[in-house]
């Protein structure tokens, strides 16, 4: 159910992938890889402070976004009306612009995604009824959670259009990587970019593990394994 937009994705050793797979695989690395990776290509892709609410959750999947700000004047129950929109396997991106006073993700929406299989929800904002999403293991990430409801305090301004998380944008369809560690955003144009530098640094931090293991110093594994040259920003 993740479509590429008739674009064909390839994977490090230059053969075409699914975009299911290029998930999969982004997934396997980690955040820290690949927010490495997007390090070394220039990209923006890290949205600090937004954690998830265990940190066994994972996600990987591609963005539906959804934009509120806090307004009085708010038509009574419509706020999470888009949920029925959202496809299997995409991602809610919710900006509440970081707002911590109301929330604007709750238990229908939770039960709702995680019947109709959703990859989880990110939120630039906080959420409630965080047990329900631990009962069902729905993954949610978010810059907390508080019980005072949004119903009445914010009102949905764009639904699939640009919107942020902190200082990462996000577009409709860009990808997003969830793990212990936080969320990656990587623009759906540059999916194979980060893969294949993501597996290279994959590749040679395996390789300075071993080293390690048998006894290297630190410095002569990195030098061995040019780490710091996969560290450093592409000229590109």
């Amino acid at each position: 159910h993740q479509r590429s937009n008739g674009r064909k994705l390839r994977n490090h050793a230059g053969k075409e992938i699914t975009m299911e797979k290029a998930l999969e695989e982004l997934l396997g690395l980690g955040t820290t890889t690949v927010s490495d990776a997007c390090d070394r290509l220039g990209i923006n892709a890290q949205a600090v402070g937004i954690m998830p609410l265990d940190r066994n959750f994972r996600l990987a999947g591609r963005a539906f976004t959804v934009k509120t700000i806090p307004s009085a004047n708010v038509n009574p129950g419509n706020v999470g009306d888009y949920i029925d929109e959202v496809k299997e396997g995409q991602v809610v991106v919710l900006d509440n612009e970081g707002k911590p006073n109301a929330t604007v993700w709750g238990d229908i929406l939770t039960i709702m995604s995680h019947r109709n299989k959703l990859a989880g929800t990110v939120i630039h904002g906080v959420c409630r009824d965080a047990s329900r999403s631990l009962d069902l293991g729905y993954p949610i990430f978010s810059r907390g959670n508080t019980m005072r409801t949004g119903k009445d305090r914010v009102e949905c301004v764009g639904i699939n259009e640009q919107c942020s998380l902190g200082e990462v944008h996000v577009n409709p369809n860009d990808v997003l990587i969830g793990d212990a560690d936080g969320v990656v955003v990587i623009p759906q144009e540059r999916v194979d970019e980060v893969l294949k530098i993501g597996k290279e640094i994959e590749a040679a931090e395996d390789n300075i593990r071993a080293e390690i293991a048998k006894g290297s110093r630190l410095d002569a594994a990195r030098e061995k394994f040019r780490y710091h040259a996969l560290q450093t920003r592409s000229e590109k």
